[in-house]
């Protein structure tokens, strides 16, 4: 398999997804502006989605995609279907019982990550609370299919799903705010219900491609299915390895949380422009780290299970790494430079109209600068981390968090005050600075990655090429004025900088002779 294809599928489906979800999100500054009630959607929206990331694709991906691939390279599919069984049954009953107490305690859960907000605002978020956080049921479902689908390396299908939620909330936005406003409801309540609709239809098209496979999970509903479920060795290997996994992504998330009351409490805004800022640094995460952490997952944990075999494929184990990172570099590197150099014209572009202002394009801006500081980091621990989940240490990951998270806070007390949210973006950006590190030397120290030769010249060159690319587009950020110029102008000068800095950063590349036909032609062992 040819792992910058593989890479390459994952990557274009989930650059489709933040493209849909960034015109989610200019539907929804352009409807309601950086307002309370904008907010309020933002915080109702994060609950669900937090516990999300935190069971059903945070901890619980980490744990099941190396379980399933070692026990179908070990045992094969009848086994691994038996695991998909009982892990579907645990899944379902356990985030169900979540969901139905999100709905309960919503008010508790509002003031704990918004306390900031207000009156109407603070109503509004409790209800879409309410309305959303069943979603987390439909799509733990959806994380179980994913993982199965990508250990059967069939990677296109789940990178595309999520675009069906973006395309649900943007079909709400345009069809049911003026619908709910004439009945007597916040017309942003229509956003809560097109959630709820896409993470069904997120769960509906990934049955069919788990049918053909023969791996559609059935659900035990009756209590002995349940006990059976609990006491499978896999499904006990799963929830050991979720432990630590849980914290780890625990930590994560409670850091966002931690954020997100802050800036509820910065200004009015403040939340929006932080979500609309996070927004645009997933471009650059879509388009390297996740599609390369995806692809990377279910063969390091293939090639470990193999290295207990063959000494050859610590080698592989190694090369896996060392390919990511190079990618990591390549690609991320030019978007922290975009995002440090070129936030406003990328903002003004985006975001500039309706009832979003140009106060609020720049103070969006801000975060996004923050966010640049650390991309290299948040990219790179999508390489790094899996290498350590294929070797069923979650420990160490968790260690690493929580020093982050210690720090990220200390960052907060000293930048936010002096920055605002960029100092919040800033704080983010920096501790994953240092996690990626302690990742690295952590596997330098094992001594399971070990550089290829060439990475001095290698990050030299790409260096100087994202420097070249940078003077562009920063010449570009000062001689123009992009929120006063028209829309159509601001379009039209952003249609020629892009590609021009694309153009203009490869063609560095290959003055500089940078290798790139040996990572495109990268495979992984068979």
């Amino acid at each position: 398999m040819n792992l910058l294809r593989a890479a390459g599928t994952v990557s274009a489906f989930t650059l489709l997804s933040r493209i849909t979800g960034l015109v989610r999100e200019v539907l929804t500054t352009t409807l309601f502006g950086a307002s309370g009630l904008t907010d309020a959607f933002m915080v109702a929206f994060r609950l669900p989605n937090m516990l999300r990331r935190l069971f059903a694709e945070g901890a619980f991906s980490q744990a099941f995609v190396p379980a399933l691939a070692r026990e179908r390279a070990a045992n094969g599919e009848a086994a691994t279907r038996q695991l998909v069984d009982a892990t579907a049954t645990l899944l379902f009953w356990i985030l169900l019982g979540v969901s139905a107490l999100g709905v309960a305690a919503a008010p508790v859960l509002v003031w704990a990550i918004g306390s900031g907000l207000q009156g109407p605002s603070f109503e509004a978020a409790v209800v879409m609370t309410r309305w959303m956080f069943p979603y987390i049921a439909c799509m733990s479902l959806v994380a179980l299919s994913a993982g199965i689908l990508n250990t059967w390396k069939r990677f296109a299908l789940p990178a595309v799903t999520p675009v069906l939620l973006n395309l649900s909330v943007i079909a709400a936005g345009l069809l049911l705010v003026k619908p709910l406003e004439r009945a007597g409801w916040p017309g942003i309540y229509a956003l809560a219900l097109g959630v709820m609709a896409g993470g069904v239809l997120q769960l509906a098209v990934q049955w069919p491609a788990l049918r053909r496979l023969g791996m559609l999970p059935r659900v035990g509903l009756g209590w002995r299915r349940i006990r059976d479920a609990w006491s499978h060795s896999g499904v006990r290997h799963i929830l050991r390895t979720m432990g630590p996994a849980l914290l780890g992504v625990g930590v994560a998330q409670l850091s966002l949380l931690i954020n997100t009351q802050i800036a509820s409490h910065v200004a009015v805004g403040a939340v929006t422009w932080v979500s609309m800022a996070d927004r645009l640094m997933e471009f650059p995460t879509a388009l390297a780290g996740v599609a390369l952490g995806v692809v990377l997952t279910p063969l390091l944990a293939a090639a470990k299970v193999q290295g207990d075999r063959a000494e050859d494929s610590a080698r592989e184990f190694s090369g896996l790494i060392d390919w990511g990172l190079r990618l990591v570099l390549l690609l991320a590197l030019p978007c922290a430079v975009a995002l440090l150099v070129f936030a406003v014209p990328l903002v003004a572009v985006l975001f500039h109209q309706g009832a979003f202002s140009a106060a609020d394009v720049h103070q969006t801006a801000r975060a996004v600068t923050g966010y640049g500081l650390g991309l290299l980091g948040i990219v790179a621990i999508k390489v790094l981390a899996p290498a350590y989940f294929a070797r069923s240490d979650t420990r160490t990951p968790v260690r690493f968090a929580l020093l982050v998270l210690a720090l990220t806070q200390l960052l907060n007390l000293a930048l936010v005050p002096w920055l605002g949210t960029a100092g919040l973006a800033a704080s983010i950006g920096l501790g994953a600075l240092v996690n990626a590190g302690l990742l690295l030397r952590g596997l330098l120290r094992l001594g399971v990655y070990r550089p290829a030769p060439g990475w001095p010249g290698f990050a030299l060159r790409v260096t100087l090429a994202a420097a070249v690319m940078g003077a562009l587009q920063a010449g570009l950020a000062w001689r123009l004025d992009w929120t006063a110029m028209g829309k159509l102008q601001c379009v039209m000068w952003m249609g020629a900088a892009l590609p021009a800095s694309a153009l203009l950063y490869f063609g560095m590349l290959r003055l500089l002779r940078v290798d790139l036909r040996s990572l495109m032609r990268r495979r992984a062992a068979s």
